[in-house]
C-alpha cells in the first residue's frame, strides 16, 4: 500500500481519491453515504426547477426535462459501460478497463468501508448533476432527441474519462496529486467547458441579443437553489465516503462559501444597480456552491468564506457582461459552473490546510507546487471537456439535426418538442431589451 493511497484512506478525503478495499463494511459510514445519495439524487429535480424558473414561459417543460432526462440517460449510461470505464480495474492513466461493464464483480464487493453498489449509485448521481447543468448552455434551441443522444455519448467520451483521471488511483491527474475533493474539475469545469462549446455549436437563439430569455418565475428559481443548495450538502460532506469529521467540516465549509457568495452578489447589485434582486441572490448562492466543492474538505471555514465571495465577485462581473464576452450560453454555465469551478480549483491550491486534511498542503502551508498541479488539472479537464464535447455533437449531427426550426422556436418550444405546456405562455420571443449601438 503506498504511502499516497494510505494518507487519502486514513484522512477519509475525496470521494474517489479513497480508491482501494477493505474487507468489512461500516453501518454507520453505510447510513452516512445513503443519505449523502439520496441528497444528490434530489439535485437534478432541484436544478430542474431552477433552471425552469429562469427561462421564459412556453420553455418551461422542456427546460425542465432535460434535467429530468439527464436522471436516466447517465445512469443506464453510467452503468452499462461507464462506471467500469472511470473505475473499472485493467486500465490506464486515461481509462479504466472494461471488467466492470454491467456493474460485473461489484455487487457483493466492498469500496472502503462501504457496498460497492452504495459508491457506484454516488458516482453514478454526480455523472446525473454534471449532464443536468451542462444543458443550461442549449436550452430553447437543442432538438430533445439531439439532446438525449448526445447526453449518451457525452457521459461516455467526456465524464467517465475525466472522473477516472481524477478520482481514479490510475488515474494521472490523480497521481499527479490534484486536490477536487467533490468535483471542481469532474463536474463544474466539465461542465462549463460542455456548455460554452455546445453554445458555440449550436448558435444563438433566435432573435439574440436582441430580444432576451427573461425569467418568467422568479419563486421558482429561489425553490430550485434552496433544493440545490440542500442537496449540495449531500454532494460535498458525502465525498469524505464516510461519517467523519472531514465530513462535518465539508458540510460546514459548503453552507459557508454559499452564503458568502450569495451576499457578496446581492452587495455588486446593490453597488451598480441600487437594487438586488432574487434572481442574483440565488445565482450567487449557487456560485458560491460550485466554487467550495474541490476545496470543501481542504480548508477552514475562513477560507471558504473568501472562495465564495471571489467565486461570486468573478462570476457575476462575467454575467453582466456576457453578452459581449460570450456566445448564447443561455443561463450562464460557463460563468456561474466552469469559472467560479476553475476559481475554486486555484484557491483550493492556494488555501488548502493539513489543519483540514492531512492532504490539503496548498501554497499558504508551504507548497507551490500545489498551485501548478491545480492549474494542470484545469486545462486537462478543459480540454478533455472541449474536445470531448465537439466530437459528441458532430456525431450526433450526423444522425439528426441539433437545432430546432426557427418556426419550432419562435412558436413554442414546449409545443414542438412535446406537445403540451406548462401554461399560458407570454410572446415567444420573450422582451426586447437595448443593446448599445442599436
Amino acid at each position: 500500500m503506498s504511502r499516497w493511497w494510505l494518507a487519502v484512506f486514513l484522512s477519509g478525503s475525496a470521494f474517489a481519491q479513497t480508491g482501494g478495499q477493505t474487507a468489512r463494511i461500516d453501518t454507520g459510514d453505510t447510513a452516512f453515504m445513503l443519505v449523502a445519495a439520496a441528497l444528490v439524487m434530489l439535485m437534478a429535480p432541484g436544478l430542474a426547477i431552477f433552471y425552469g424558473g429562469l427561462v421564459r414561459a412556453s420553455s418551461v417543460l422542456n427546460t425542465m426535462m432535460m434535467s429530468f432526462a439527464a436522471m436516466g440517460i447517465a445512469a443506464v449510461a453510467w452503468i452499462a459501460v461507464g462506471y467500469s470505464l472511470a473505475f473499472g480495474p485493467g486500465g490506464n492513466a486515461l481509462i479504466g478497463g472494461l471488467s466492470q461493464a454491467g456493474l460485473a464483480g461489484t455487487l457483493s464487493g466492498v469500496t472502503g468501508t462501504l457496498p460497492t453498489p452504495l459508491f457506484v449509485i454516488f458516482q453514478l448521481l454526480f455523472a446525473v448533476i454534471t449532464l443536468a447543468v451542462v444543458s443550461g448552455s442549449v436550452v430553447e434551441r437543442m432538438r430533445f432527441p439531439a439532446f438525449v443522444l448526445f447526453g449518451t455519448i457525452w457521459v461516455l467520451v467526456v465524464y467517465a474519462p475525466l472522473a477516472h483521471w481524477v478520482w481514479s488511483t490510475d488515474g494521472w491527474l490523480f497521481k499527479l496529486g490534484l486536490l477536487d475533493f467533490a468535483g471542481g474539475t469532474v463536474v463544474e469545469v466539465a461542465s462549463g467547458v460542455s456548455g460554452l462549446v455546445a453554445a458555440l455549436v449550436l448558435g444563438p437563439r433566435f432573435g439574440f441579443p436582441r430580444y432576451v430569455s427573461i425569467p418568467h418565475n422568479v419563486p421558482l428559481v429561489l425553490l430550485g437553489t434552496g433544493l440545490l443548495w440542500f442537496g449540495w450538502l449531500g454532494f460535498n460532506a458525502g465525498s469524505a465516503l464516510a461519517a467523519n469529521g472531514i465530513a462535518a467540516i465539508s458540510l460546514l465549509n459548503t453552507n459557508a462559501a454559499a452564503a458568502a457568495a450569495l451576499l457578496v452578489w446581492m452587495l455588486w447589485e446593490t453597488v451598480r444597480t441600487g437594487k438586488p434582486t432574487a434572481v442574483g441572490a440565488a445565482t450567487g448562492a449557487v456560485v458560491g456552491l460550485v466554487a467550495i466543492t474541490p476545496g470543501c474538505g481542504f480548508v477552514t471555514p475562513g477560507a471558504a468564506l473568501l472562495i465564495g465571495a471571489v467565486a461570486s465577485t468573478v462570476s457575476y462581473f462575467l454575467v453582466a457582461n456576457k453578452h459581449r464576452l460570450f456566445p448564447d450560453d443561455a443561463l450562464d454555465v460557463f460563468a456561474c459552473h466552469g469559472v467560479a469551478g476553475i476559481v475554486g480549483t486555484l484557491l483550493t491550491g492556494i488555501l488548502a490546510t493539513p489543519l483540514v486534511n492531512p492532504l490539503g498542503n496548498g501554497l499558504i502551508a508551504g507548497n507551490p507546487h500545489q498551485v501548478i498541479v491545480q492549474m494542470i488539472g484545469i486545462l486537462g479537464a478543459a480540454a478533455l471537456a472541449a474536445g470531448g464535447t465537439f466530437l459528441s455533437l458532430k456525431i450526433v449531427g450526423l444522425v439528426m439535426p441539433l437545432r430546432m426550426t426557427e418556426k419550432e422556436e419562435i412558436g413554442g418550444v414546449d409545443l414542438s418538442s412535446h406537445q403540451e405546456e406548462g401554461y399560458e405562455t407570454e410572446s415567444p420571443l420573450g422582451a426586447p431589451v437595448f443593446i448599445a449601438g442599436d
